[in-house]
């Protein structure tokens, strides 16, 4: 730990603004999988929404339906849990029921 000297240091040199020094490496980096599946709505069997690019694609009533979904669309899922290919909403891949 600093001791308190050097703390005053570091406080009084003039602070540089963020943007003019931030480069793409060090921007923060925002997720937008292509895959989106909306909250469990009610219906017999009950479903969830299946975007697809911003797109509505069908309904899924199983994880299968939205690896149907995806694969139709060209893309290859590996992992259902990653942030970066599919965003849950209303629920993990394992809702499927109305709450």
């Amino acid at each position: 730990m600093r001791p308190a000297a050097d703390v005053r240091f570091v406080l009084a040199r003039p602070m540089r603004s963020t943007l003019s020094c931030m480069t793409e490496h060090s921007t923060l980096y925002m997720r937008h999988p292509r895959i989106t599946v909306l909250g469990v709505q009610p219906g017999h069997p009950p479903f969830r929404i299946v975007e697809i690019d911003g797109e509505v694609v069908g309904r899924a009533t199983a994880i299968t339906d939205v690896l149907y979904a995806a694969q139709a669309a060209g893309i290859h899922v590996h992992d259902l849990d990653d942030p970066d290919v599919v965003h849950w909403i209303g629920g993990d891949k394992f809702t499927w029921a109305v709450h």
